[in-house]
């Protein structure tokens, strides 16, 4: 069975109390466009992250706001900030790299939360089901493209009736297998 593979570019993830120090008292996320995940979508609002070395200027903003604010860069986008940013699920931010997020009003300093998101498959139970795998199963897949496809390994599987089914890479990954356009992907054993 093949699934689409996504690539999930750099993008911040804020509470309610950072947009509002970033974009002012009351401010709200506006969507610019749906993303795959129901209920998912990026927004018009951008910052920047600021690192020990470097800043990336105009960094996406993933709405809607969340528990915990969270950056998701590459491993590249890591070593340009000058932080050591641990792979891992998104959410699981505990003891993760720090940095500064600066908006339009205001600028918020996290002491965690600067994370490379752990190449994942997000399934519904029905999904999962069809492809032989369950809730944190850990699997391979080959991606096909022309001239570059490449086998991930270490490919955590998040089941929920919440997600749709995709997969989600970086975009360091994506440059590795040379994905463009639409690209599948499939678990091999």
């Amino acid at each position: 069975m093949n699934f689409i593979v996504e690539t999930s570019a750099r993008h911040v993830h804020v509470t309610q109390e950072h947009l509002e120090i970033l974009f002012g008292k009351g401010a709200e996320l506006s969507v610019k466009k749906a993303l795959s995940q129901p209920g998912q979508f990026a927004t018009n609002e951008r910052v920047d992250v600021v690192g020990p070395k470097k800043t990336i200027a105009g960094v996406s903003i993933l709405g809607p706001v969340r528990s915990a604010t969270q950056v998701e860069v590459s491993l590249s986008d890591a070593r340009t900030l000058g932080v050591d940013a641990p792979v891992r699920e998104s959410g699981d931010i505990a003891g993760s790299a720090p940095c500064k997020l600066v908006g339009p009003c205001g600028e918020v300093e996290i002491s965690e939360g600067v994370i490379a998101a752990k190449r994942h498959i997000h399934a519904t139970p029905a999904d999962a089901a069809e492809l032989g795998v369950k809730d944190k199963d850990v699997v391979s897949v080959k991606i096909n493209t022309d001239g570059r496809s490449l086998v991930f390994g270490d490919v955590v599987v998040r089941v929920s009736d919440k997600f749709a089914l995709a997969m989600h890479i970086d975009t360091d990954e994506s440059n590795a297998a040379g994905c463009k356009g639409q690209v599948f992907g499939e678990i091999v054993k």
